[in-house]
């Protein structure tokens, strides 16, 4: 692959196909792109998570250094991940409230990035990109997890 093919290719992942390129809220559009991948690929959320994680850190970070930015608005894979993370707690039941608490569990641990999440960002290039949403994604699971053993979803 040349490396403008290569290039192309991360900005692909990196923006999960066009999603990080929507003009309000492209970290939700992201978010809820993620849903929708997690709704039609029959795969655990987990899996998709494990599939996609090396290369999300990869196109995260070549596509941060095309734009010559560390963390590029319309990267949304990271959110992709995150919103995986906390929909595995709820992929058990396929109820819509349990989609529904995942993704606003998400974007809210996502947004507030409590301690250590904002931490996270200080890792270099595609690391840091990547990394405190997978921790707000685990923050939500968690929350997911404690809702559901009580019954609460």
């Amino acid at each position: 692959m040349t490396n403008s093919g290569a290039n192309r290719l991360a900005t692909l992942l990196a923006t999960f196909f066009g999603c990080g390129r929507f003009p309000y809220g492209p970290g939700t559009a992201g978010a809820l792109g993620g849903l929708l991948f997690a709704y039609l690929v029959p795969l655990s959320p987990w899996l998709l998570t494990a599939l996609f994680l090396a290369p999300s850190v990869w196109a995260a970070d070549v596509h941060a250094r095309l734009t010559n930015r560390k963390d590029p608005q319309d990267v949304v894979i990271d959110e992709v991940l995150g919103q995986w993370i906390t929909l595995a707690s709820a992929v058990h039941t396929h109820s819509w409230q349990a989609w529904l608490w995942a993704f606003v569990l998400f974007r809210f641990f996502d947004i507030v990035k409590p301690w250590p999440i904002r931490r996270l960002e200080k890792l270099p290039g595609g690391y840091g990109i990547i990394a405190d949403d997978l921790l707000a994604g685990l923050f939500g699971a968690v929350v997911m997890q404690v809702a559901g053993w009580n019954n609460l979803y």
